[in-house]
């Protein structure tokens, strides 16, 4: 509780200079003299400035020696006033940072037959305590924790707790606050309390898989945990959870592949899940009720219960992912998790703000948290121990649940120096580890050399990035719904196209330059966020036939594919996915986010069609060129008129050593002439595939409309 003996306020806003703010009115402004006390020893304050602000005069005053954290402290004045001293902007400066990091690997709780071990970091606490609540009733223990060195405050219990449900009782300013602890790797219903578990239990061998030897290799396949398998004729017996996902040989009831063995066939390489850590939004005793993409994180190192069997059963949702991702990986798949560390669900009540508070996040020139991120709040992740709670999570994931790749969710929140750190790390930890991420350049208080964004791409070599620019080119603006690309026959977009197309590394003009390497572009044209490609399609060509609206989007999608870079798919892109209009599905029910397995069935012919691309750039390794050197001169441009776009290939490895592709948006079929010699076709405006080519002689040639064409020879 607050301190009723409180007459002014008093801040430690720097480690040797406190704020105290006495209002206009208090003994008529003659306070002349301050001292500090911790009950012990009284010291004077020096008086630097004093000024008025509003309906308070502000006095700066500064300490002879640093304080003791972790003690109550009293402020005193010449009238016998006095109040306690409140942590303030002190835990933003450097000083604090360098005084209270922590390197160690043990903060969390840790349970043995004999012993539980807690640890958690809490530097301006004055006072911190466990309360354990036993699996069954309704009683709680108290139990004190002592601080040791670095703000780190811990506690043993000896027995064995595993079961027991555990929270953290924090005295900070003199106000309690219960608090999740932040390094929770189990929890109970809806992230209520941290539950203690044996992680030993759900230890399993990692299933050794093919290393991803450059990201250019990899063809990501966007889903939803829930989306993905919760359709009624999905076929999948554990519709809309982690063991419906890894569910082998599901078919609908018409007999046709779904789910991970319908990917599997596909032949894309990794599976991008939407968030899976514990998120707010959906009641996980009744999940069917509400619908979440999982951007509102909760705890960063649990997993949400929404998609487990037995959500209060703290093993379920832990046992049950981690059958899903080696069913993944048994598929020869591997699996990125979409990671969101820029942001939480809601600052106060997170665990963050209760146990440090104003530490974890962002603040601007006023002092006010920053909102970079449109929810509230950015995490600081450039703070010692912001960054290192971001890598212990990182390496959480990767150790302990397998995973083969992270997205970052608004990585521009996040500094250049974090993401450098996860990228070394995850280079020590394991080889072919895939980095992406959104680098959006977000409105928040970071210097703009510090943001791990495109413009800064240079300072991040080995992480991909969200091309933005390929989606808008391509398809049209992602912000306007009319607006069309180069796919939908804008013929302005031409120039911008090819270059996209040559992985958007400036091969024709240094000024298009967007990414010094093409594994650092992320191409796509399509994700879970705004209007799938179908709706906008719906929208800026009303009045064309629904054969002329499906090849605009055959189109787009097979530019993916075929260009430099790492090709982004969204789930059931390659069957028209619709949501009914909807732009922004992230609370959506079911019957707009579910993927529609029949839709798969009715458009089977496109969905060959990308299979048979896929199968192509696998084959083929001119469209998947390491470098931005590669491409120079693995790969040049045909002087075709605009807007037909043509490439013609050095291939280095098959049967196949010259290539050409050849693209025309138009309504029109085109004339134009192949190199004299015996070529086949590997892709037209019909059908694709290694295995489906047929011969051709070079000359004259017709280019179907709206189309995408390859040719090779031996």
């Amino acid at each position: 509780m607050i301190s009723s003996e409180r007459n002014f306020l008093a801040y430690l806003d720097e480690m040797r200079v406190i704020t105290i703010l006495l209002p206009l009115s208090y003994h008529q402004d003659l306070s002349a003299t301050f001292s500090i006390s911790d009950g012990f020893q009284t010291q004077p304050l020096k008086i630097l400035e004093k000024r008025r602000i509003e309906n308070n005069n502000k006095y700066v005053c500064q300490l002879s020696d640093e304080i003791c954290f972790g003690k109550l402290y009293w402020i005193m004045d010449d009238h016998g006033g006095k109040t306690d001293l409140q942590i303030g902007a002190v835990i933003r400066t450097d000083l604090f940072d360098e005084k209270f990091y922590y390197d160690g690997n043990d903060l969390g709780v840790k349970c043995r037959d004999s012993c539980t071990q807690f640890k958690l970091w809490a530097p301006t606490a004055t006072q911190v305590k466990i309360k354990l609540r036993p699996p069954q009733g309704s009683y709680a223990e108290i139990v004190k924790m002592k601080r040791e060195d670095n703000g780190v405050w811990s506690a043993a219990v000896h027995c064995d707790l595993e079961y027991h449900h555990y929270t953290f009782l924090v005295l900070v300013n003199q106000i309690w606050q219960e608090a999740v602890d932040p390094y929770a790797t189990a929890v109970s219903v809806n992230g209520e309390h941290g539950v203690i578990i044996k992680p030993e239990k759900t230890a399993r061998s990692k299933i050794p898989l093919p290393e991803l030897e450059s990201p250019v290799d990899a063809i990501i396949y966007e889903a939803h945990i829930r989306d993905f398998t919760v359709h009624p004729n999905s076929g999948v017996k554990h519709k809309g959870l982690y063991l419906g996902a890894g569910e082998f040989d599901t078919k609908r009831k018409e007999g046709d592949l779904t789910g991970l063995s319908y990917l599997k066939d596909l032949g894309i390489t990794h599976i991008e899940f939407l968030p899976f850590h514990d998120f707010a939004g959906v009641d996980e005793l009744e999940p069917q009720k509400e619908y979440n993409w999982g951007y509102n994180p909760v705890h960063f190192n649990a997993p949400d219960g929404s998609y487990a069997t037995d959500p209060a059963d703290p093993y379920s949702r832990i046992t049950e992912l981690k059958q899903l991702i080696d069913h993944i990986h048994h598929a020869g798949l591997k699996v990125i998790m979409d990671v969101v560390y820029n942001h939480v669900y809601k600052r106060e009540n997170s665990p963050f703000e209760k146990i440090v508070p104003g530490y974890y996040f962002r603040h601007n020139e006023f002092g006010m948290p920053s909102n970079g991120t449109g929810v509230g709040n950015d995490i600081a992740s450039e703070k010692r121990m912001v960054r290192k709670f971001i890598l212990d999570s990182i390496r959480f994931w990767l150790e302990e649940y397998h995973v083969d790749g992270f997205r970052f969710d608004l990585m521009g929140i996040l500094d250049v120096e974090t993401m450098s750190e996860i990228r070394n790390m995850c280079d020590r930890l394991a080889k072919g580890i895939l980095l992406l991420g959104e680098g959006w350049n977000l409105n928040t208080p970071l210097p703009l050399e510090n943001k791990a964004i495109i413009q800064n791409q240079s300072q991040l070599p080995s992480i991909a990035q969200f091309n933005d620019k390929f989606r808008d080119t391509i398809k049209g603006s992602t912000f306007n719904l009319f607006d069309k690309g180069y796919a939908f026959g804008n013929e302005h977009y031409h120039e911008a196209a090819a270059e996209l197309i040559a992985g958007s590394v400036g091969v024709f003009k240094k000024e298009n330059k967007l990414f010094n390497e093409p594994s650092q572009t992320v191409n796509y044209v399509e994700c879970h966020d705004n209007h799938t490609m179908w709706d906008k399609l719906l929208a800026c060509h009303r009045s064309e036939d629904e054969s002329i609206r499906m090849k605009y989007h055959l189109l787009a999608t097979a530019l993916v594919v075929v260009s430099q870079g790492v090709p982004f798919l969204h789930s059931g892109q390659e069957f028209f996915r619709t949501k009914q209009g909807e732009g922004n599905s992230y609370r959506s029910p079911n019957s707009i986010n579910q993927l529609d397995w029949n839709r798969k069935s009715q458009y089977i012919k496109n969905v060959q069609y990308l299979k048979g691309l896929i199968e192509i750039r696998k084959k083929l390794s001119c469209f998947r060129l390491r470098t931005a050197e590669e491409i120079r001169l693995s790969m040049k441009q045909n002087p075709l008129h605009a807007p037909l776009i043509s490439f013609e290939y050095q291939n280095n490895n098959g049967e196949y050593r010259e290539v050409i592709l050849v693209i025309n948006p138009r309504k029109n079929e085109e004339i134009i002439s192949l190199p004299e010699g015996a070529w086949v076709v590997l892709a037209d405006h019909n059908e694709t595939g290694i295995s489906l080519s047929r011969g051709m002689s070079g000359g004259k040639i017709k280019i179907q409309p709206i189309s995408l064409n390859i040719f090779a020879k031996k």
